[in-house]
């Protein structure tokens, strides 16, 4: 992948996971988030801690951009790596617009949240790629590494896979 390759793609992508993640969900958001802004896309999360934190926290460093989608009416509650802040006060509701507004999610680690948004992106149609003990739901492809992982965004991007119909 060509750095800044997809510079031109407004969609963003999701990266979602639980807010207590594990020192390896941590590094491999950071990681995804990172190699996401460095590929020229957007991230959006939840905007909290955790692996939302860490996705911000990678695109920043790479001079990227990350929305964050807040439970609440506080935009003060986002986590200092987020470029943006929408606070919705919609409560978990948040879920379903980061699983539509989303090009393709990328899900790591597992948690009750986690999995009402990976079964919202799948209900949407999307590409979910799961990393670092994501729940093994179907339709969820499992990449054995953050830049496999990548490769799999880098295909959604370009046209090349068909993550099946909108059933939204």
């Amino acid at each position: 992948m060509n750095e800044r390759e997809f510079a031109g793609t407004r969609v963003p992508v999701g990266v979602i996971g639980p807010r207590e993640a594990t020192d390896a969900q941590y590094a491999a958001a950071r990681d995804v988030g990172r190699g996401l802004a460095r590929m020229g896309l957007a991230v959006m999360c939840g905007g909290r801690s955790g692996v939302m934190q860490a996705a911000c926290e990678g695109a920043a460093q790479a001079g990227g951009v990350a929305i964050g989608v807040l439970p609440g009416p506080d935009a003060s509650e986002a986590n200092p790596y987020a470029t943006y802040v929408i606070a919705t006060g919609l409560g978990e509701a948040r879920n379903a617009v980061i699983a539509r507004a989303s090009l393709c999610v990328v899900v790591i680690g597992d948690s009750f949240g986690t999995l009402s948004e990976v079964a919202l992106a799948r209900q949407f149609g999307k590409l979910v790629v799961g990393l670092e003990g994501a729940a093994r739901v179907d339709g969820v492809v499992h990449a054995a590494s953050v830049d496999d992982a990548l490769a799999h965004v880098a295909r959604c991007a370009r046209g090349l896979v068909e993550p099946g119909p909108d059933r939204g």
